[in-house]
């Protein structure tokens, strides 16, 4: 843990535009100079402050009809990133659970659930997403919803796996043994030791589901106006790319970068609980000293 100890330059850097992201997604009223629905048709489609010495006022510009691009990123962020990590949080907390419950009691119950992931991850997850929203109809709660089915999948496949591995382990069988009911020994034996991959599939989906929200939000069946998402942006902004590329650009950059940071993190959470990543880095550091 001491080679991990020490955090690169390039994952200090994803941590930091990560939290500044999220603050100012959580302080967007106070970060944005204007409300993200508020219109003044006299200045639409006015060029960042760079590309205009009297536009001094908006400094991503502004769209077709007059709202500051920058206030619309800033809300942009609080829809998108709230949409994306309440449904991290749903599948998360439904894939772990379903994943404690199989991989301890298997049986028929574990081959149900199982199957049921096949079918869904061998069906096309956007396709599925765009049905399921066209009939309950594009809200909040639903993409929330949407994107919770996303993910636990994945939870519960990888939490299975580690559960039936740590059921050979000495504490496991020890508890079994002393008579400690199942509830006790799922949540207070097995639970603890699978933290670390939640928590690095949690950063990796985040970022998934950034994009999803966005590509749905860019259908229409997304974040709903005059609500703000990058998506939603993006999808207004192609229609101006000849002479306003900017509305198209900036909240693309935003979701770049935001997706950049949330991946870098998640490569560094997995390179420290990861143990085979730390033996080989155990190997490759005896090795340098022998051969120095």
């Amino acid at each position: 843990m001491a080679a991990a100890s020490k955090v690169p330059l390039g994952t200090l850097s994803a941590a930091c535009l990560l939290t500044l992201i999220l603050v100012c997604a959580l302080f967007a009223p106070h970060v944005a100079p204007y409300g993200y629905d508020e219109q003044n048709l006299a200045e639409r489609l006015k060029p960042p402050l760079w590309r205009s010495q009297i536009n001094g006022l908006h400094i991503l510009g502004t769209d077709e009809l007059g709202r500051d691009l920058f206030a619309r990123i800033v809300y942009g962020a609080r829809f998108s990133m709230l949409v994306g990590l309440s449904g991290v949080l749903m599948g998360s907390l439904v894939g772990t659970l379903l994943g404690l419950l199989t991989g301890y009691f298997g049986g028929w119950f574990d081959m149900f659930v199982m199957r049921l992931g096949d079918v869904q991850l061998a069906f096309p997850y956007l396709l599925l997403a765009i049905a399921m929203l066209a009939v309950i109809g594009p809200n909040l709660p639903a993409l929330i919803a949407v994107l919770g089915i996303r993910t636990w999948v994945v939870y519960a496949r990888t939490i299975r796996g580690s559960v039936l591995t740590l059921l050979g382990r000495e504490f496991t069988q020890a508890a079994r043994a002393l008579g400690a009911r199942a509830g006790r020994i799922l949540f207070l034996h097995l639970l603890p030791n699978v933290v670390a991959p939640i928590t690095v599939l949690a950063t990796v989906e985040l970022g998934h589901l950034i994009l999803l929200e966005a590509t749905l939000s860019f259908l229409g069946l997304g974040v709903q106006p005059p609500m703000p998402s990058w998506g939603g942006i993006l999808s207004t902004g192609r229609v101006y790319m000849t002479n306003a590329w900017w509305i198209a650009t900036f909240p693309g950059l935003a979701m770049l970068l935001a997706v950049l940071a949330v991946n870098i993190l998640g490569d560094w959470l997995r390179d420290i609980w990861d143990p085979r990543i730390q033996r080989m880095r155990g190997v490759r550091a005896r090795r340098g000293s022998k051969a120095a």
